[in-house]
């Protein structure tokens, strides 16, 4: 055989590999989420805000030392999912005592609609935040009107951690929100996403006694 045959068959042979590989590669199955469960079933929970939340937009920085929200742990069996995520049910966030990096400008934080927060065991353990359209609106008075709108066309989702403990500990570190900023100069109007960063102590508010819980 020709050297110009033989580099044709070695060139055919390696892209034949290589789509091989790639068609091998593609229909590779996606991991499956293991078994959750959360406890105690049909518990109500307060995640009250540990140190400060802050929703930083463009340059514009946003500091709230006040933050609760409550919820109910599913009744069994709906605390467990044996190849996914538990959800629940969570009041709008509210936020108090805020204020701005601008100086001269007072926030004021509005949260509404239909909240959730689903956990997923593993390691670490993660927590998910959905945020419903529209449901968290930041208002600015002062030397800048400004209105940012969290999840503005869509409900979004919110990554964080938790971690089991007495109490246990929700944790959100630089999670992208979307939103869209509105007003006039001072504004970060062009800003299309916010970080936000908080952390949540949870406790069982139906027996102080026990801790909520997220295992397998």
């Amino acid at each position: 055989m020709s050297r110009t045959r033989t580099a044709l068959a070695l060139g055919t042979a390696a892209a034949g590999a290589i789509a091989l590989a790639s068609v091998t590669a593609s229909a590779a199955p996606a991991p499956v989420a293991g078994s959750t469960t959360v406890t105690p079933a049909g518990h109500d929970f307060k995640a009250v805000l540990s140190g400060k939340a802050t929703l930083k937009a463009g340059s514009v920085t946003v500091t709230c030392t006040v933050s609760v929200s409550t919820g109910t742990v599913p009744a069994a069996p709906g605390n467990n999912n044996p190849a996914g995520p538990v959800s629940s049910p969570i009041s709008p966030p509210t936020y108090s005592s805020c204020t701005s990096s601008m100086p001269g400008v007072t926030p004021t934080v509005t949260t509404s609609g239909a909240w959730a927060v689903s956990m997923q065991d593993g390691s670490p353990i993660t927590a998910t935040m959905t945020v419903p359209t529209g449901g968290l609106v930041l208002k600015t008075t002062g030397l800048a009107s400004c209105t940012v709108t969290a999840a503005p066309t869509a409900p979004a989702n919110v990554a964080g951690t938790w971690a089991n403990g007495s109490p246990s500990s929700l944790t959100f570190t630089n999670a992208s929100v979307p939103v869209k900023v509105t007003g006039g100069f001072g504004c970060p109007t062009s800003a299309t996403a916010s970080v936000f960063n908080a952390v949540y102590k949870v406790s069982d508010t139906t027996d102080p006694a026990q801790d909520i819980t997220v295992g397998p």
